[in-house]
């Protein structure tokens, strides 16, 4: 059936053609504007590679501590450190200024950046401390700090959870149960095996 290959306009020509369909009224104008066509791919997906990635693999292998201590919102608006890094070399390179000192200026503003967000919570406990009050949560905590807080009701839970624990009593009877069941074979073998060497020694003896 090759005439219904093609697109709709190829198809519609061949099926009027052959007086197999009336002609439609939107051919003609099909016809004059044909829809655009596009290239077909060779089947491999290219990477995507943006003109900062080059910086941010740089920083991450300065900062290798970054990755663990610098929290990353996937549904958030505020870009990483790594990116305003980055997009800081570009924006200094724009400038005329060189690449490496481009780096160093970046990486100067992202420790400095680093430091001040540290010595703001540190006041901020102290002030809450001199008014008695319990010291706010931190406003700039460490992607670790963010998971260990998010574990800790489920840890909590693992020893004073009844359900949980109940579950734990369940699993312990079970094992107990199979290592008696693997000791009562062991020992029935060890019998078996026993009475066929008393059986053939005695019988070398007669």
């Amino acid at each position: 059936m090759s005439y219904m290959r093609g697109d709709l306009l190829s198809k519609t020509r061949k099926l009027v053609k052959g007086l197999a369909k009336p002609t439609p009224a939107w051919l003609k104008p099909m016809e004059e504007a044909p829809p655009v066509t596009f290239p077909r791919t060779d089947g491999k997906i290219k990477k995507i590679e943006l003109p900062e990635d080059v910086y941010i693999k740089r920083f991450f292998k300065k900062h290798p501590d970054s990755l663990y201590h610098d929290a990353i919102k996937i549904s958030g608006f505020d870009p990483p450190p790594a990116r305003v890094f980055a997009w800081r070399v570009l924006e200094l390179k724009e400038q005329g200024v060189g690449e490496d000192e481009a780096m160093a200026v970046a990486d100067m503003e992202y420790r400095a950046e680093k430091k001040a967000k540290k010595k703001a919570y540190s006041e901020l406990k102290q002030i809450a401390r001199l008014q008695g009050k319990k010291p706010p949560p931190n406003p700039y905590p460490s992607a670790i700090k963010e998971i260990q807080a998010e574990e800790k009701k489920f840890v909590q839970d693992r020893f004073f959870n009844p359900k949980i624990l109940e579950i734990v009593e369940k699993m312990k009877a079970e094992m107990a149960a199979e290592r008696q069941e693997k000791q009562r074979e062991a020992g029935t073998g060890e019998a078996g095996g026993g009475g066929q060497r008393g059986g053939w020694n005695g019988g070398q003896r007669r």
